[in-house]
Order: C-alpha cells, then sequence, then structure tokens
C-alpha cells in the first residue's frame, strides 16, 4: 500500500506525457512543411520521455512520502537524467546530420561533403551532450576544456599541412570547379582527367596513363583549365596555310566541303555548330593563312579530328592544284679572302 501513490503517480504521469506525445506530433506532421523528417526523428525517443517522466513523477512522490531511502531516490533521479540527456542528444544529431543530407542535397553538394557535415554535426553533439552529462553527475568540466582548448590547438600546429589539404578538399567538392571525370590543365602542367578528388589530394590520370597526385593545396591556389566545363563540346581551329598564287574562294570551298564530309565519317567530329572558314590571320610573310573551325565532342576527340581533317585536305589540294608553300632559306658562304659566293 506504500507503492501505490508512487505508482499512480508514475501512471498518471506516463499517460500525461504519451497524451502530450500525441499532440505534439500531431502538430508536427500539420505545420512541418518540408521537415517531415523532425517528427520522425523523435517519435521513438519521445515515448522514453514519457516513461521517464512518469518514473521521475512516482519517484517524487516517494521521496515525499518517504517510501525509498533518500538515497535510493537520488540515484534514481540520477539514472533518469542521464537517460534523457543521451537521448535528447543523439536525437538532436540525427536531426542535424539529416539537416545536412537536405541542405547539401539541395545544393547538389558531393557526397564527400555531406559525409564530412553530417560527421563534423554529429561530433559537436556528442562532444556538447558528453559535457552536459559529466555537469549532471557532478564532475568538474572546466580542467577537461582546458585540456582540449591547449590539445586542439597543438593537433592544429602539428597537422598544419594536412589541414590546409583537407579544407582545400572540402573547397572543391563544394565549389566544383572540378569534377571527377572532367579533362583538366592545372597551372604547373599537369593535363588530363580527374579520378578522384579525396581530402589530402587530387589524382589526375594523364595521356600518357600514368595517374599524378596533386595536393588540393596547391590544385586550390592554381589556374584551372576545365575542358568539360560548361559542356564537352569545344571549338578546334586548325590552321591551314596556301600559296599566294590560290583561289581564296576555292581553299574555303574545299575546307568545308571537306569537313561537311567527315562529318559522317570522323567519330567525336560535331554537325552543329556548322563549321566556318576565315581568311585569319590572314596575309603571312609567304601565304595566306586560313583558320578552319569546327566542333568536336570532347578534348580528347580533337586529335582523330585533325588527324583525319589535314589528310583529306591536303588531298583535296593536291586534286585541285593548291599548292602549300614551302619557306626557302637561302644560305651565302664567304671564303677568308673576301670573295662570297652563294
Amino acid at each position: 500500500m506504500r507503492l501505490a501513490w508512487p505508482a499512480f503517480a508514475l501512471g498518471v504521469a506516463t499517460l500525461l506525457g504519451l497524451l502530450l506525445r500525441a499532440l505534439l506530433l500531431s502538430l508536427l506532421r500539420r505545420w512541418a512543411n518540408g521537415w517531415s523528417f523532425v517528427p520522425q526523428a523523435i517519435r521513438v525517443p519521445s515515448i522514453l520521455w514519457s516513461i521517464v517522466l512518469g518514473l521521475w513523477a512516482g519517484n517524487e512522490v516517494a521521496r515525499q512520502t518517504e517510501t525509498l531511502p533518500q538515497r535510493l531516490s537520488q540515484q534514481v533521479g540520477m539514472l533518469l537524467e542521464v537517460a534523457v540527456i543521451v537521448s535528447v542528444t543523439v536525437t538532436v544529431s540525427n536531426v542535424l546530420t539529416t539537416l545536412v543530407q537536405g541542405a547539401s542535397e539541395r545544393r547538389a553538394l558531393g557526397r564527400p561533403v555531406t559525409g564530412l557535415g553530417q560527421a563534423v554535426a554529429r561530433g559537436v553533439v556528442y562532444i556538447i551532450g558528453l559535457l552536459v552529462l559529466l555537469g549532471a553527475l557532478g564532475i568538474q568540466i572546466t580542467p577537461i576544456l582546458t585540456a582540449l582548448g591547449v590539445g586542439g590547438l597543438a593537433v592544429a600546429l602539428a597537422l598544419q599541412d594536412t589541414l590546409s589539404n583537407l579544407f582545400a578538399g572540402v573547397h572543391l567538392l563544394a565549389d566544383k570547379p572540378i569534377r571527377v571525370g572532367d579533362y583538366v590543365k592545372l597551372a604547373d602542367a599537369v593535363e588530363g582527367h580527374v579520378v578522384d578528388i579525396g581530402w589530402r589530394s587530387t589524382r589526375v590520370r594523364m595521356l600518357q596513363n600514368v595517374v599524378v597526385t596533386i595536393p588540393n593545396k596547391r590544385v586550390a591556389e592554381s589556374i584551372i583549365t576545365n575542358y568539360d566545363l560548361p559542356e564537352s563540346r569545344m571549338a578546334l581551329p586548325i590552321r591551314i596555310a596556301v600559296d599566294y598564287g590560290a583561289d581564296p574562294d576555292l581553299v574555303e570551298r574545299i575546307l568545308l566541303e571537306e569537313t561537311k564530309l567527315a562529318m559522317n565519317e570522323v567519330p567525336g567530329l560535331l554537325a552543329e555548330p556548322e563549321p566556318s572558314a576565315r581568311l585569319i590571320p590572314g596575309f603571312g610573310e609567304f601565304s595566306l593563312d586560313f583558320t578552319l573551325v569546327c566542333h568536336v565532342k570532347s578534348f580528347t576527340d580533337q586529335f582523330l579530328v585533325q588527324h583525319e581533317l589535314r589528310r583529306r585536305i591536303l588531298r583535296r589540294f593536291a586534286a585541285e592544284g593548291v599548292r602549300i608553300p614551302v619557306q626557302v632559306r637561302g644560305v651565302e658562304l664567304r671564303s677568308a679572302g673576301g670573295e662570297g659566293r652563294s
């Protein structure tokens, strides 16, 4: 009979907690537009909070009526407080990691950035929850905070280069000046396809089929030429020189006809936009200089396209009698007596 009142308080408080939980979840589902994960995150922990509320009420009634010894009542209260702190910490961590994932999806961030953001958010919440838990247990946290501050400063100084590469990698993954699979050229003469963008380094596979590993800090500080942004298609200018005696209209017609005939036969050569041939840069020292501009599907397609177009144009020039000038240099030889012979 001495436990009747504590048991009654436990049941009533638990029932009230469950009713408040149902009301709160109903309001959250109604008003949480785009935040539907919040009710889902607190749905299970809120049951524990309701039970803890009932146990706390029963423990308080038992302590007031001296049903339980004072020391045992304090220990039960401490356990309930620890349970609440742990459950709230886990719930807040889940909510924040879901928020980070949703924000990264809206901004189209990479999976590594999302993973790092979730890890940082989870770590911060757990550290705060641990400090609150230690404070609830009566442990002084001031010396712990001091030690963490000094230790964090020492670690930051010792890992300065590693941290700089880490944050440079986060910048590359978030800003996306380069992406995995892009063909890029860096300022230090590294050119090739991006294989991987990690936390410490970026790996680029060059055309020689070798992989170059570059620290992220150097990549972030260098001038980057990305041949796949904003799209993989690129214009390909081909310079062609002919003799001054050639007919410019004939040369232009040959260039355009051979390019259009090659569109359906040469892989990587695009029909749109249409090719063009212009007398640019124009009048050279010993030739008429034309520039044939066509478009290729990607950067690496230009090599085959140039080979095929130059071969076809050279054959057509030979058939049409269009001469390609050859620069001739004259050398004058002089003897020791001053008499010259050319």
